[in-house]
């Protein structure tokens, strides 16, 4: 006892030796801290004001947007070029990173969250509300280590002991810098992952490489540019093969594996199925949530990429050369503390999440900004943004990665890369669409339509103003989207016939508004 005593002693005197006592003046030193902390608090607070004032003006400029609903002066699409041509002159001039010129991250706090679950991992917050979680790990056959998560079956009752896994199975798969927390940080009554693990699916949730839970290979380091030299077409061609087969393994041969993908998660799909088509008679049918494949009538601001598509070094450059908006400290920090503050955060954040998709305010929950912002952006490489912008370049096509001329020939075979062969698709599909969709237009989601022969159908949700995000966190989701999801998953594989002739009779369009 006496040695650590005398440590004790030994630290107060070094700690209170200019006060002229050993013993502290609590009271004085309470005083002080106070006064600390008033005057970070201040200074912080001063940060803040020049950081959002700075930042809300550029997003107030360049996405029409107003924090205190203001209208706007009507912006031109050569105005919007105008603006975005500053930006890409400012990053290339400090040699930054695009992103980090319209937001930069100079925000670094340390601050706990009052929510727990903006740190939390998937299975965490699965396990939150009492579902069973689980974590398979799933090697690609050219190295890259995928975390698969999983609800094996619904919620157990009070006494269960033990729950059988249930033959209907469906894997769901993330979008462009989302991870399998997309699906369930709308909670239990929202989230499709639970509502689907209710009606009694064995859900599956992939993670591409390079996001959150897939950021390991077997030789690269996620450091190394090579890991991050891939687009979709990698992920189609790796990734989904390896989590099918993973899956099918784990259920057996005979399991009827249904697939969901959302945005990106529906151009992988239609990759694979296309180019490895045997995959076309393993899965039971496809559900294609804000389908992405022809990109002709692109709002987003990702089109204005589109006129540098053919210089690939120089939008690696300026985007950066591996990972596209990784979970940086800029997102971490507001997720944590300054969404909480008032509108103008509010604004930054959701335009800086929402700036590729599109925003719809009605049907966003703005109590789950945090917890988005906690989760999203999960990582994705530069090189996948790329290849859209290359897509919308050429008319919109939905084809392979373009290499340059030489490139097309050392990699193709052909000068220009090849388009994936959509009729060979002979899988069941519903796409599902929405009129507000910055970046599957119903016009783009028609013509895919006009391609796949086995249509189940082609739903499009009678909202107006739903847009891409809003199939994952929409307020009104279940109502306008999962049910019908539901109501075709339970229908099976049933297909729809496509008479081109006839396309405009056949495409449902419903226009009944919310009750």
């Amino acid at each position: 006892m006496r040695l650590p005593f005398i440590f004790l002693f030994t630290i107060v005197l070094i700690q209170y030796g200019d006060c002229g006592t050993w013993f502290p003046d609590i009271v004085g030193i309470f005083d002080k801290k106070t006064t600390q902390l008033k005057n970070y608090v201040r200074d912080k607070g001063r940060s803040l004001i020049n950081y959002v004032g700075s930042v809300q003006n550029k997003v107030t400029s360049y996405f029409k947007y107003s924090p205190k609903g203001r209208s706007l002066e009507v912006t031109t699409e050569e105005q919007i070029k105008d603006r975005f041509e500053i930006y890409l002159n400012e990053a290339e001039m400090s040699e930054s990173e695009l992103f980090e010129t319209i937001a930069p991250a100079n925000m670094k706090y340390n601050c706990t969250p009052d929510d727990p679950a903006i740190h939390m991992t998937t299975p965490q917050l699965i396990a939150r509300h009492g579902y069973p979680a689980e974590s398979h790990m799933v090697i690609t056959d050219d190295g890259y280590i995928l975390t698969l998560h999983r609800i094996p079956h619904a919620k157990m009752g009070n006494g269960s002991r033990h729950v059988e896994s249930p033959r209907k199975t469906v894997l769901l798969h993330h979008g462009l810098l989302g991870s399998s927390a997309d699906w369930v940080i709308a909670g239990p009554e929202k989230g499709l992952a639970y509502i689907l693990s209710n009606a009694g699916y064995d859900v599956w949730l992939a993670n591409v490489r390079g996001n959150t839970y897939s950021r390991a290979h077997i030789s690269l380091s996620s450091d190394c540019r090579a890991f991050w030299n891939f687009t979709f077409h990698e992920v189609s061609q790796h990734d989904l093969p390896a989590v099918i087969d993973y899956i099918m393994e784990t259920k057996g041969w005979d399991a009827k594996l249904n697939y969901i993908g959302h945005s990106m998660g529906t151009s992988v799909l239609f990759a694979l199925l296309s180019t490895k088509t045997h995959y076309n008679k393993i899965l039971r049918a496809g559900y294609a949530l804000a389908p992405v494949a022809y990109m002709s009538e692109v709002k987003s601001p990702i089109r204005l990429l589109a006129r540098y598509a053919d210089d690939i070094e120089f939008l690696l450059n300026l985007l950066g050369q591996n990972e596209f908006l990784p979970q940086n400290s800029v997102m971490r920090w507001l997720s944590k503390h300054a969404c909480e503050i008032n509108r103008y955060e509010e604004a930054i954040c959701e335009n800086s999440l929402f700036m590729l998709c599109g925003h719809d305010e009605k049907q966003f929950n703005r109590t789950l900004l945090p917890l988005i912002l906690g989760h999203v952006p999960a990582g994705a490489s530069t090189r996948t943004l790329v290849h859209y912008a290359q897509e919308i370049r050429n008319k919109g096509q939905f084809q392979m990665f373009d290499y340059g001329q030489d490139g097309n020939m050392k990699q193709y075979g052909t000068p220009t890369p090849p388009q994936y062969p959509l009729q060979k698709i002979t899988l069941p599909i519903a796409l599902f669409g929405s009129q507000n969709d910055w970046l599957a237009s119903t016009t783009d989601v028609t013509k895919l339509y006009q391609q796949l022969p086995s249509l189940i159908e082609n739903y499009v949700v009678p909202l107006k103003e739903f847009n891409h995000i809003d199939f994952l966190w929409a307020i009104d989701a279940p109502k306008l989207v999962y049910n019908k999801l539901l109501e075709l998953l339970e229908k099976g594989g049933s297909r729809k016939e496509v008479n081109v002739n006839d396309i405009d009779v056949d495409v449902e369009i419903i226009t009944n508004e919310l009750d």
